[in-house]
């Protein structure tokens, strides 16, 4: 059987189609998510951004209706990965997962609008279009913000560098960018600038097809599975120190797991 004919690329991700990008986004997120749902829940992992089970709405659909009614620009998209990264390095216990990812993409999107963004919408259609209550999403944004210490801007480089490794990694292997220049220190005509001052935790490592899957600590995967992250190289980051469960997530991991007691019941 022959193989399908692959596509090339812009070698700027600003050049992209938009949905192309969102198919490599949901393509590296599904993986994230069937790798880290694989480590057992604890009571000090739950955070706000856990439902007690997956929606039934897949990430790329998820992503393509963010799209449609909210028209996120294509750094927004691309920094949701970013965002991954540096919270999973901050706080190791944090994993994407099937039960954190939809929440955690309409939270980012949402915040990172407001942040590179001239024009956003509101939290109530934010809110409407992830399919969450209003007041949901305010707190969500909260903790996003508390998680990510504020730390919103990133430069274009490290962006283009996600955007290449998406595109050399995407599972179905259909895209490719033969450009010579779309390495992450291309020059673009675009007047975007996410940051003046290129931050060193921030700076894009090895391409992830060619390393192992790094926990929020930095190390290997090693016998256990350890949280997977996508791009960066956690070790450059301080993760914050493990903190015991409080009395909130006690009681929310054991609403869980009657939740799960119950779904798992054939009665």
């Amino acid at each position: 059987m022959e193989s399908p004919e692959r596509v090339e690329l812009p070698a700027a991700f600003e050049d992209v189609d938009v949905d192309v990008l969102v198919q490599l986004i949901a393509d590296m997120m599904e993986r994230l998510m069937a790798h880290n749902d694989q480590i057992p829940l604890s009571p000090e992992s739950l955070t706000r951004f856990h439902s007690r089970t997956p929606p039934g709405i897949s990430v790329l659909d998820y992503l393509r209706r963010i799209v449609r009614f909210t028209k996120a620009e294509r750094s927004c998209l691309l920094i949701t990965l970013h965002y991954i990264d540096q919270i999973s390095a901050r706080m190791p216990v944090f994993v994407l997962s099937s039960l954190t990812c939809h929440r955690f993409v309409i939270a980012s999107i949402a915040v990172s609008s407001k942040c590179l963004c001239d024009t956003f919408c509101s939290n109530s259609v934010y809110a409407k279009v992830g399919g969450i209550p209003v007041g949901e999403l305010n707190v969500l944004e909260r903790e996003f913000l508390r998680m990510i210490d504020w730390q919103l801007t990133c430069t274009r480089e490290v962006l283009q560098e996600y955007y290449v490794n998406l595109v050399r990694t995407y599972s179905r292997g259909l895209y490719v960018i033969n450009d010579a220049l779309s390495s992450s220190g291309i020059s673009s005509d675009s007047d975007m600038d996410y940051d003046a001052t290129p931050s060193p935790t921030a700076s894009p490592q090895p391409d992830p097809s060619t390393r192992q899957l790094r926990g929020g600590s930095g190390s290997p995967t090693a016998s256990r599975r350890e949280p997977s992250t996508i791009l960066i190289d956690t070790a450059t980051l301080a993760p914050e120190a493990p903190q015991p469960p409080t009395v909130e997530q006690n009681m929310a991991f054991a609403a869980f797991q009657q939740q799960h007691a119950m779904d798992m019941d054939p009665g």
